[in-house]
């Protein structure tokens, strides 16, 4: 089976710029940002998308939002800022493996009021 960009970026076969890694993730800045600080946090194992997540992930699925913070706190933004999880083609997964964005430094009340 063909590895996806991000197991080509795990596997360091394609560059990135990291901000974080550890043994069950990496966090990269995105290379299309759609706010001033876009970051993709994905775990090295590959999980197509959240809704094929089995329980077994439940664990790893805790530590990725345990990052999420870490990364935000780390880049000063942990006041403010959002994570979207894209699952399927039809809600704009481009890339199946499983990823969350962290998005910060712009305003997204318009986005998501309330």
């Amino acid at each position: 089976m063909t590895k996806t960009i991000f197991e080509k970026i795990i596997d360091r076969e394609l560059p990135s710029n990291i901000v974080y890694e550890d043994d069950k993730c990496i966090a990269i800045e995105d290379i299309a940002p759609k706010a001033p600080i876009h970051i993709l946090i994905i775990p090295k194992k590959s999980i197509p998308k959240l809704s094929e997540a089995k329980k077994a992930d439940e664990v790893l699925l805790g530590h990725l939002m345990m990052v999420v913070k870490k990364v935000a706190e780390q880049l000063g933004v942990q006041d403010a800022f959002n994570i979207v999880i894209n699952n399927g083609e039809k809600a704009g997964q481009t890339v199946f493996h499983l990823h969350i964005h962290l998005l910060a430094g712009k305003n997204f009340t318009d986005l998501f009021p309330g």
